[in-house]
């Protein structure tokens, strides 16, 4: 018999074609693309936000653990109503610093009346907490001036008060603020020459030089303001003694609200 030939398997090869050489590489540089421009986006976002929202983001990335266990939303609505997590613990220094501040106060005013040689000019000082600290207030009376009338003098006995005054502060790690006011006498030929506003300068940095001599130290003194007559004690009499007035402000180190420098008309 004749033998059939061997049966052998049909192999068939297919060649895949590398269009390019490039395979799926395409694919992770597309991914990287589209995560750079969403990053872009949101950077983007974020500088056009207010600073609430920009003190909570950054609050999230230094402690996105403890951000996410002490907030229970980031945004609401218009993004007005961001909780951030450093703000309780924000106000209660704020309150303790309040506290810290009276307390000096208290202290200071009983060892100035101790001295029987101020016990009079107590009676001209007025200590009240507001926006940006704790504002102890000089003010001129009718029988008793800390000022001669129209000048930057000092009288001896406003000097040495003041001198007692910085002494106390010293021992503050806060920023003082020195502010002059005046009533509303004006000067011959205001506005183009000497006015209420050189005035209520000057006296202010007469205060901060008697501070300075009392042991306050010049980098801790932040600001020195002339109001002149435009922030009145008593608007209803402008030329009362009690506008003329020397206001001394402990600034809170903790604040985190102060907005605006001008200080508060008190009742």
């Amino acid at each position: 018999m004749t033998e059939e030939p061997e049966q052998r398997p049909i192999i068939i090869k297919k060649i895949k074609k590398n269009h390019g050489g490039h395979g799926g590489a395409w694919k992770v540089a597309y991914a990287d693309f589209v995560t750079a421009m969403m990053a872009l986006f949101i950077v983007l976002w974020i500088m056009g936000q207010d600073q609430d929202v920009l003190e909570a983001v950054a609050s999230y990335f230094k402690d996105p653990i403890g951000f996410s266990n002490k907030s229970s939303q980031f945004l609401n609505g218009r993004n007005k109503n961001i909780i951030n997590p450093n703000t309780t613990d924000a106000k209660q220094l704020k309150e303790d610093e309040k506290k810290k501040l009276k307390k000096m106060s208290s202290e200071m005013m009983s060892e100035l009346e101790n001295d029987t040689g101020f016990k009079k000019l107590l009676d001209q000082v007025e200590v009240k907490i507001v926006k940006e600290g704790l504002r102890i207030e000089l003010i001129d009376s009718e029988s008793d001036l800390f000022f001669k009338i129209g000048t930057s003098t000092l009288n001896s006995k406003a000097e040495l008060f003041l001198e007692k005054i910085g002494k106390r502060l010293a021992k503050l790690p806060n920023k003082i603020v020195v502010e002059g006011h005046t009533d509303s006498r004006p000067f011959v030929g205001s506005g183009a020459g000497y006015s209420n506003f050189e005035l209520s300068t000057e006296r202010a940095n007469s205060a901060r030089r008697a501070l300075f001599k009392g042991g306050l130290p010049e980098e801790q003194f932040e600001e020195v303001r002339g109001y002149a007559d435009r922030i009145l004690k008593d608007p209803n009499d402008p030329f009362d003694a009690i506008n003329r007035r020397i206001s001394i402000i402990i600034k809170f180190i903790n604040n985190n609200d102060e907005t605006n420098p001008l200080p508060e008309i008190m009742n």
